[in-house]
């Protein structure tokens, strides 16, 4: 009963919900005193992965910022969450770091970047994010030597604001074309034939993103052909943060509710760079016995019963 207590509040069911969904299913309404107590069971062991040795080299290295509802003084705020993902030699993916800050600027992505070397992050050959200004300067400055993967989706999607709604299909067309390319110089090329088309349809602005923006987003051409596909946009943060999102009252109960799945370990590619294997990362016992997939069905099964009748979305 404590697990499910806890897989349920990690999913961001509110503790009013816990109390209902507990009555319905064993007819006693735990107390949000009792669900507050569990609750801290887990948060010196969340301090303990966040502060844990980063064994061996990280070649990919993704990261982003995730803008979440924050209760403040009984005012609701937007919080940033910045995230660290990895995968390592042998191909397998882990979460690196969450922490909190008020916004994504330089200070913020500094402390937390200096923060995972001084955990021992190395190894970095590719760093895939958005264009956050912030973010690129201090990744440059502390990973001089790492390329830089400006995400795709990212990209497209500002190029679509420059774009009217009747023709967004045709550009997008255009700009999936320049990354199903078989090699780089096969991609500049075809980036060029498309700064033109936009010309032609009078798209100026979109033609000169693409033209000034547009080479960021093929840097992955100098990787293994096989890892391409994962390792040109930020889905793998995306697909790890999709639970349903809510306010959140203090900064442990963001970290704790969006980190539930941290301590695995998953390969997603073959191994990033021949010769240079690491040992897999072993799962952290921070929240090894509680399953995503538990969780959030937990939180269809609250739902349901919110609303009888009614099928969880």
């Amino acid at each position: 009963m404590e697990e499910a207590l806890i897989e349920m509040y990690l999913a961001g069911v509110s503790v009013r919900r816990v109390e209902d969904i507990t009555e319905a299913l064993w007819g006693t309404r735990v107390s949000p005193g009792t669900v507050s107590n569990l609750n801290k069971k887990i948060y010196g062991q969340i301090e303990a992965w966040r502060h844990q040795p980063i064994e061996g080299e990280q070649p990919y290295l993704y990261l982003d910022g995730i803008v979440l509802k924050r209760t403040w003084a009984g005012e609701v705020r937007n919080v940033s969450l910045l995230v660290a993902i990895s995968v390592n030699a042998d191909g397998y993916r882990q979460i690196l770091g969450i922490v909190e800050g008020a916004k994504e600027d330089k200070a913020g992505w500094s402390a937390f970047l200096a923060h995972l070397k001084g955990r021992g992050l190395s190894g970095v050959e590719l760093i895939v994010s958005d264009a956050c200004m912030g973010l690129i300067e201090s990744a440059a400055e502390f990973f001089p030597t790492a390329r830089w993967q400006r995400c795709m989706v990212h990209f497209y999607r500002n190029v679509f604001s420059h774009v009217p709604a009747g023709k967004l299909r045709e550009v997008a067309l255009m700009l999936k074309a320049i990354h199903a390319q078989e090699d780089l110089a096969a991609a500049q090329r075809k980036t060029g034939e498309v700064v033109a088309r936009l010309h032609n349809m009078r798209l100026g602005k979109a033609a000169e993103l693409v033209e000034t923006a547009g080479p960021g987003t093929l840097a992955y051409y100098a990787f293994p052909e096989q890892h391409w596909r994962r390792i040109r946009t930020t889905d793998e943060i995306d697909k790890r943060f999709c639970f349903r999102r809510g306010s959140f009252p203090c900064a442990s109960d963001l970290v704790a509710k969006r980190g539930a799945t941290a301590g695995s370990a998953a390969r997603c590619l073959t191994p990033a760079l021949p010769g240079r294997g690491a040992r897999a990362p072993s799962p952290s016992p921070v929240l090894s016995s509680i399953a995503p997939r538990s969780a959030c069905s937990c939180a269809r099964l609250v739902r349901r019963s919110a609303s009888p009748g009614r099928a969880a979305p």
